[in-house]
């Protein structure tokens, strides 16, 4: 059976920005719950290397609007390339799949 659930993963530069992001997505039906997380980020950007606080998040979402959401999160995103990654979900608890499918569906 194809996955029904997936994770999508992006960082943003404030607070601000993590919850625009966050209640924007729940409030359009893209997500059913985002997580923030404090991290340091380290990368490469313009031939040199960076070292920057960001804000993870874990966006829990119904596999069938992953581009939906990825759409959503370029159109207000402030990075030039943000990190936009999905994950399916392989395995979880059959609720708990459900309800962030249920939340996350296109009406």
């Amino acid at each position: 059976m194809p996955h029904q659930m997936s994770v999508i993963l992006t960082t943003v530069g404030s607070q601000e920005d993590a919850t625009q992001m966050s209640e924007m997505l729940i409030a359009r039906k893209f997500a059913a719950c985002v997580q923030e997380l404090n991290v340091t980020s380290h990368f490469r950007w313009d031939g040199a290397v960076q070292k920057e606080p960001e804000i993870l998040l874990l966006i829990k979402t119904a596999a069938s609007r992953v581009d939906a959401v990825i759409e959503a999160i370029r159109e207000q995103h402030k990075y030039d390339l943000p990190e936009i990654i999905a994950l399916p979900v392989a395995e979880g608890l059959a609720a708990y799949i459900d309800w962030v499918v249920t939340e996350s569906r296109d009406k």
